[in-house]
């Protein structure tokens, strides 16, 4: 069912921001190609979260098949493929080169989804309905 929620969109933002300052500053062997990663699938679940509410399971495994799928396209070297090999832009969404670390990271951002969405929003819902009732 098409919605909007207002957290989900503001974390996306947020996520968003954070992505686009990690792929222009940063250049090192963890944060770039690992957290970037975990990010991107938390990215994309709040995304979608933000304008359709679907079941939390459904919905994070859908995030995670898309991401394998998106890396699997880059084992087959579909940039290169599509002609785009030159074009920066192509090779930073696409991605270039396969790895078993990003489909480990891609799990480890869909956990760390799931983990907020059963245990961190619950926890802050709880607290806030709490205080109001005082």
């Amino acid at each position: 069912m098409l919605t909007f929620n207002r957290n989900y969109f503001s974390l996306a933002i947020l996520i968003f921001i954070t992505e686009v300052l990690i792929a222009l500053f940063a250049r090192d062997r963890f944060i770039r190609p690992y957290l970037g990663d975990v990010l991107v699938v938390i990215l994309m679940y709040c995304s979608i979260r933000s304008f359709l509410r679907s079941p939390i399971i459904p919905l994070a495994a859908a995030v995670l098949i898309f991401s394998f799928i998106i890396e699997f396209l880059q084992y087959m070297n579909l940039v290169e493929r599509l002609g785009l090999g030159e074009s920066k832009i192509a090779r930073t969404i696409i991605g270039s080169s396969f790895s078993w670390f990003d489909i480990l990271s891609y799990i480890a951002g869909i956990a760390i989804t799931l983990a907020v969405e059963k245990y961190g929003f619950k926890k802050s819902l709880t607290y806030v309905i709490a205080e109001t009732r005082d």
